[in-house]
């Protein structure tokens, strides 16, 4: 649960514009973000910032770390995907983790230590069952043998989560990047949030005391991916909000500017219906991220279905309507570097990560066969 006290920091945002300036522009055209940003926003506890005061944390309830996410996503989706990493690797230490556990490593996750979280493998995605990735332990020593694509922000990384198969259970383990058998190779040329730091994982029997598994091992497989995922989903959601968000601003902001034939851009009615549909989108997606949120800081039982469904909501408007505003800037929104090229490229992608927009259908489908 979320503390009752609101952290100051998060109560003006404005600082965050002036900290990351007009970096989302280069980040995105090098695939590089600079590694002393995001150890300052995670000392800052900025990257995970639901985590409790008493270690070391902001204690932001959901809503509060979804505007958070939503502003950042706003202005730069790569460095909003190293907030998603950070925080799944959070919520995982929190819910599985022991107490030593959760003091050791939240203390580092918002004291600067940067983490980045393995799911899919080459035939495993949202087929759990085909998981390979083992995790077998021996006396007070474990070895993670396995290979993860896709890892947002292992380039960055300091610690990876990796979660694989512990027997005919499940367990989640803290591997540091820099141990014996771990290889990262960074993926080169990506879509779309071209600077997270998307890298394949390989773990080469890697050797680990037990202590790094969370809470021993041995949790129900789809206890421990629904856990994290729906963190993740929400994370992704609030920030497909920032994605709409800065495309309603630069397309109005283009619009009211921009004559065509004599008068402003704006007033033709074929784009003011871009500007109705981006602005509906936004609106939209922001109250599902809202009734989500709420679920989530009430632990409701449909708390994470409504995450599938502020996900999906929140993925498709920002997919389609990046596009519309591509459309309203034209040429003036073509060139990479640009906010609106870069939220057409990271929207889609938000269709793809953390569940597909096929995967969220079928899981929102399941829930209303059994709720209807």
């Amino acid at each position: 649960m979320a503390e009752t006290s609101g952290p100051t920091v998060l109560d003006d945002l404005a600082f965050l514009d002036e900290l990351i300036g007009t970096g989302p522009q280069t980040w995105d055209v090098i695939g590089e973000l600079p590694v002393e940003l995001l150890r300052e926003l995670g000392a800052m506890g900025l990257l995970c910032a639901e985590v409790p005061t008493r270690f070391g944390g902001l204690g932001a309830d959901s809503r509060r770390n979804g505007e958070l996410t939503a502003h950042i996503g706003g202005l730069c989706s790569s460095l909003r995907s190293i907030m998603t990493s950070q925080g799944i690797a959070a919520t995982a230490v929190r819910r599985f983790g022991d107490r030593a556990q959760r003091q050791r490593y939240l203390g580092e996750l918002t004291g600067g230590t940067l983490a980045a979280v393995g799911f899919s493998e080459p035939e495993a995605g949202s087929d759990l069952a085909a998981m390979r990735t083992r995790i077998e332990r021996a006396g007070d020593t474990v070895t993670v043998s396995g290979e993860k694509r896709w890892v947002t922000g292992a380039r960055y990384a300091d610690l990876l989560l990796v979660l694989g198969r512990d027997g005919e259970n499940a367990a989640a383990v803290l591997v540091p990047s820099d141990a014996p058998g771990v290889t990262v190779e960074p993926v080169l040329d990506p879509m779309g949030c071209r600077a997270a730091g998307h890298s394949r994982v390989l773990l080469d029997e890697v050797r680990l005391p037990a202590s790094a598994v969370l809470g021993g091992g041995g949790h129900a497989l789809a206890l421990l991916f629904t856990t994290a995922l729906s963190y993740g989903r929400m994370s992704v959601a609030w920030g497909c909000v920032g994605i709409l968000r800065a495309c309603l601003r630069a397309a109005t902001a283009h619009a009211k500017v921009r004559e065509q034939s004599g008068k402003p851009l704006a007033e033709h009615q074929l784009v003011a219906k871009h500007l109705a549909s981006l602005f509906t989108a936004e609106q939209v997606a922001t109250q599902a991220c809202r009734q989500a949120s709420e679920r989530w800081d009430a632990a409701a039982p449909d708390m994470a279905v409504a995450a599938v469904l502020a996900k999906h909501v929140g993925a498709t408007n920002a997919a389609r309507s990046a596009g519309e505003a591509v459309q309203v800037l034209a040429s003036w929104g073509a060139q990479d570097g640009h906010v609106v090229a870069r939220a057409y490229r990271d929207a889609k992608l938000m269709e793809i990560i953390e569940g597909s927009n096929e995967i969220s259908e079928l899981i929102l489908a399941e829930h209303a066969l059994e709720h209807s």
